[in-house]
């Protein structure tokens, strides 16, 4: 007898921490599907040399933990064969989603299961530039490509690869993670009330920043721009929030640029904390500047500022621009001049920044929330499988 409730089996090292299992939990909240987790039990951070322990906040959320090879490499770790066998014994899914990039080694794993298994195969990946792969990783790439019936790309860059590589199945932009709307909410009356009095004796701009300290993120266009905005008569205070590997070299440019009496240093903040801070903020600066290596994936910080009705401001790296979703607040990635025009006039159009306030919480509620990315991904899935009943699945293209 057929099931009423669709089974879909989660893979990525993300949700091994708590927090980033929201989406999970908001699909299990439609009623209409059952969730299933794998994650790896040994993960660590390369980055900061810190181990992770797997976290359970979810009880409908059913969770599997298993020990990775390479950990703590997105790319190359992988799943011992026999424990993925014992996993999808177990849970039955109807589907699998794997969020790893397309030419990883995981992603690979699951294709081959799901030519085996002939299931449904989804994949999620940020990766927005066309980086030179060994010919092994390019041969994967097209493997995974043939196998899975749905691309998720996290970003339009993404999109634009994937069909670049010669992917011409089903697509859709939809970000990894969304945000909670109760945590993430507007500022309470009186918190906004005696912030607006606060900045009213003092008529302060308060500007922040969260994220890492690294030349990439283009902090020091901030520097540039609050000096321009002092030169014209501007009162603001900028916080950074983080820590990274240039946090010397950017006390030293703020020095330099003859800001350092208004810029506030604070370590990273926890993800608890994170609302909090951003009340303080009445506007949020995302000033990424994109080198060869990189360009900023989405800027998960935006949506969580718009959910609580701080405006943003953005440069256009990546894909700032459409997380955003308006041109009058996003500025060439690096021109303080054009940065310090928007957050100039953030200052002095009171009736401007409320406007923004509205949008951004309208945009969130609109595509952002764990709730909106679940009924879209529900729609897509139902959409795969209802193809694969009119069909017996198998990849119908074999060219790999």
């Amino acid at each position: 007898m057929e099931r009423s409730t669709l089974r879909v089996l989660f893979v990525s090292h993300t949700y091994v921490v708590g927090v980033n299992q929201g989406k999970l939990n908001a699909i299990a909240n439609t009623g209409k599907v059952e969730v299933g987790l794998l994650v790896p039990s040994n993960w660590k951070s390369l980055e900061w040399n810190r181990q992770f322990e797997v976290e359970n906040p979810y009880p409908n959320i059913k969770l599997y933990q298993a020990p990775v090879l390479f950990s703590g490499r997105g790319g190359a770790h992988v799943y011992a064969p026999w424990k993925i066998w014992q996993v999808v014994q177990d849970f039955q899914p109807d589907l699998i989603q794997v969020e790893e990039e397309v030419f990883s080694l995981c992603a690979l794993e699951f294709s081959i299961w799901s030519r085996l298994a002939r299931k449904p195969l989804a994949l999620f990946g940020w990766e927005n530039l066309d980086r030179q792969l060994s010919r092994p990783r390019r041969w994967i790439r097209q493997f995974v490509m043939n196998t899975v019936q749905l691309m998720l790309p996290g970003n339009q860059d993404g999109a634009q690869l994937l069909r670049q590589w010669g992917y011409t199945g089903e697509l859709e932009v939809i970000p990894q993670l969304g945000v909670d709307p109760k945590i993430f909410s507007s500022s309470k009356p009186e918190d906004r009330s005696s912030n607006s009095a606060s900045n009213s004796t003092s008529n302060r701009l308060q500007i922040g920043f969260l994220g890492r300290f690294v030349p990439e993120k283009g902090i020091d266009t901030i520097f540039a721009a609050v000096r321009l905005l002092t030169q014209s008569g501007i009162d603001c205070h900028v916080t950074l929030c983080g820590s990274g590997s240039s946090e010397a070299d950017l006390k030293q440019e703020a020095v330099r640029q003859q800001v350092d009496d208004r810029v506030s240093w604070q370590k990273a903040v926890s993800h608890d904390k994170v609302p909090a801070i951003l009340r303080q903020f009445d506007v949020l600066v995302l000033p990424s500047r994109t080198i060869a290596t990189w360009k900023e994936q989405f800027g998960h910080v935006l949506i969580e500022a718009m959910a609580m009705g701080v405006p943003v401001v953005g440069s256009n790296s990546g894909e700032i621009p459409n997380v955003i979703g308006r041109s009058d607040v996003v500025f060439p990635e690096g021109n303080a001049e054009a940065l310090a025009a928007i957050l100039e006039r953030m200052s002095r159009d009171p009736h401007w920044r409320k406007q923004l306030e509205h949008y951004g919480i309208k945009r969130v509620h609109q595509l952002y929330t764990h709730e909106r990315i679940a009924e879209r991904l529900l729609e897509r899935w139902q959409e795969v499988l209802n193809s694969e009943r009119q069909r017996k699945y198998f990849p119908t293209n074999t060219n790999y």
